[in-house]
């Protein structure tokens, strides 16, 4: 299954003259290319998916997305190495 997962951009770039940004999902941070939405800016709100933003969503709607996935234990990448090894170990 493919998912977009809801970050908030912190910095924007351009990088070869490809709009980029850093994205913050919950305390990980990621560059995400940000062209398909040229309207992102510091603070805005948007869906990711394989290093694309696709959409801008409101921090509302953010944060349901978010706790949705988490729900369903669909945000293992982005957990550091020892957040994955302290769910497996509580798992089993």
């Amino acid at each position: 299954m493919c998912l977009a997962i809801p970050g908030k951009v912190i910095e924007t770039y351009r990088e070869h003259d490809v709009l980029m940004g850093k994205v913050d999902f919950s305390g990980v941070h990621k560059r995400v290319c940000l062209e398909h939405v040229p309207q992102a800016n510091v603070g805005s709100y948007v869906l990711v998916h394989v290093g694309f933003a696709l959409q801008c969503i409101d921090e509302a709607e953010a944060r349901r997305v978010f706790e949705f996935l988490d729900g369903m234990n669909q945000l293992d990448e982005l957990q550091t190495p020892s957040e994955a090894d302290e769910r497996a170990r509580l798992a089993t």
